[in-house]
Parts: C-alpha cells; sequence; structure tokens
C-alpha cells in the first residue's frame, strides 16, 4: 500500500516537472520567434542578408500577383520593407526533442513554398538567415 502511495507521488512530482519543463521550453521558443523576427528586420537590405529576407522579398515583389499586395498592405506595389509586416511562423523544427534550432517565416494564405529560415546556435543566438524553399 505505502509502495501504491509513492508511484502516485513520483507519477506527480514527474508530471510538475514535465509542466515546468514546457512552460520554460514554450517562452524559449516565444523568445526564439520574436528574435528571428527583430534579427530579420534589422539585416534586411545589409549586404549581409544577400541570399537572406532582402532576397525573399525582392523576389515575392516580382512573382506575387498585386491583388495579393492591395489584399494584405493595401496597395499594390508596397515598400520593400512593408514585406516583412506580413510574416508569419510557419514551422520550428531542430536536432533534439524540443525543436528550435531553426525557425521557418513565410507570407499569408499559401502564396509561396518559399521560407525564410532562421537558424540558432547553441547558446540560443540567431547564427544565419537564409531563403530557402
Amino acid at each position: 500500500m505505502d509502495t501504491d502511495r509513492w508511484v502516485v507521488s513520483a507519477a506527480t512530482w514527474l508530471g510538475n516537472i514535465g509542466a515546468e519543463t514546457v512552460a520554460a521550453n514554450s517562452e524559449e521558443t516565444q523568445r526564439r520567434e520574436n528574435a528571428a523576427l527583430a534579427a530579420i528586420k534589422q539585416v534586411f537590405g545589409a549586404d549581409q542578408d544577400e541570399y537572406g529576407a532582402t532576397l525573399f522579398v525582392s523576389h515575392h515583389l516580382d512573382e506575387v500577383e498585386e491583388s495579393y499586395w492591395q489584399k494584405h498592405l493595401g496597395t499594390a506595389k508596397p515598400e520593400p520593407r512593408r514585406v516583412l509586416e506580413l510574416l508569419e511562423l510557419r514551422s520550428h523544427w531542430g536536432e533534439d526533442d524540443r525543436g528550435i534550432d531553426t525557425f521557418d517565416f513565410t507570407l499569408p494564405d499559401n502564396v509561396t513554398q518559399y521560407v525564410i529560415s532562421v537558424r540558432f546556435d547553441d547558446k540560443g543566438q540567431v547564427e544565419e538567415i537564409t531563403m530557402e524553399s
């Protein structure tokens, strides 16, 4: 009987640890999503972003119909930087269970197969921003 009580207590204790871990992971996921978006906006247009957000935006301004931009930004020909306002998280994934090494952002309404991919190093700092398909 005492053994049964210990098993239940251990399960409850482990369940609480799990909940705390999930909450911490959720906070870290949100922190990285925000950091990724800030990094995209910070490097946009800079030489080091030639194959990242800058390429993503210029490609989509050339390829996407004007009606899409009108619907989402209120103009048929938006300023390039405004396109970044539309970015939404498509997915995040990684090498470990947490899946927070890489965050992929794209435009709404499935208008493209391309993403801006932001990769984090093992310290949680942005390491690379690239356009991927």
